[in-house]
C-alpha cells in the first residue's frame, strides 16, 4: 500500500483542525480586546476587536481551502496542480515561518507543532512529485493506443 494516501488524509485534516484552531484564537482575543476598551499606541479598540476578528476568519479561510487542495488530492489519488500546488507550497512557507517565530514567542511546543505540518505538507507535495508507472488499464501517448490531450482535436476526415 501506498504512503502517499494517509499523508493526505493527514494534512488534510491537520489543516482543517488548525483553521478551526486560529479562526477562534483570533475570534476570542477580539472579544478579549473589545472588553478590555484600551488602547494601544492610540488604536480604537473597536477596530483592533474587528481587525483581529476579520484576520482571523481570513487565515481560517486560507488553511480551510488548502485542507480542501489535501482532501482533493487524498481522494483523487494525484498530484496537486496548478493554484492547489501553490498553494499547498505558500502553506508550508507559511509554518515554516510561524515555526520560526513561534519558538520565541510562544515556546518550543508550538514549534514542534509548526514544524510537523510542515513536514507533512513537504511529504504530501514529494510523494507525489515522483513520476509514477501508469496503472494498469491506462493508456500513454507512447503506446500507440490514442491517451493524449482531453482537449486534443479530433482526427481529420479523410478522403473516399
Amino acid at each position: 500500500m501506498s504512503v502517499r494516501r494517509p499523508v493526505a488524509w493527514a494534512v488534510a485534516v491537520v489543516l482543517f483542525l488548525e483553521a478551526v484552531g486560529v479562526a477562534a484564537l483570533n475570534w476570542f482575543l477580539g472579544i478579549v480586546v473589545d472588553r478590555q476598551d484600551m488602547s494601544l499606541a492610540g488604536l480604537d479598540p473597536h477596530m483592533m476587536s474587528v481587525s483581529s476578528k476579520i484576520g482571523g476568519i481570513v487565515f481560517g479561510l486560507y488553511f480551510a481551502l488548502c485542507a480542501l487542495v489535501a482532501l482533493l488530492v487524498a481522494l483523487r489519488d494525484r498530484a496537486p496542480a496548478g493554484l492547489g500546488r501553490i498553494l499547498l507550497i505558500s502553506a508550508a512557507v507559511v509554518h515554516g515561518l510561524l515555526g520560526a517565530f513561534s519558538w520565541g514567542l510562544v515556546g518550543p511546543g508550538a514549534f514542534i507543532f509548526m514544524i510537523v505540518v510542515l513536514g507533512l505538507i513537504v511529504l504530501l507535495l514529494m510523494t507525489y512529485d515522483a513520476q509514477d508507472e501508469p496503472a494498469a488499464g491506462q493508456r500513454t501517448p507512447e503506446d500507440g493506443k490514442g491517451g493524449g490531450s482531453p482537449v486534443s482535436p479530433p482526427p481529420a476526415p479523410t478522403a473516399p
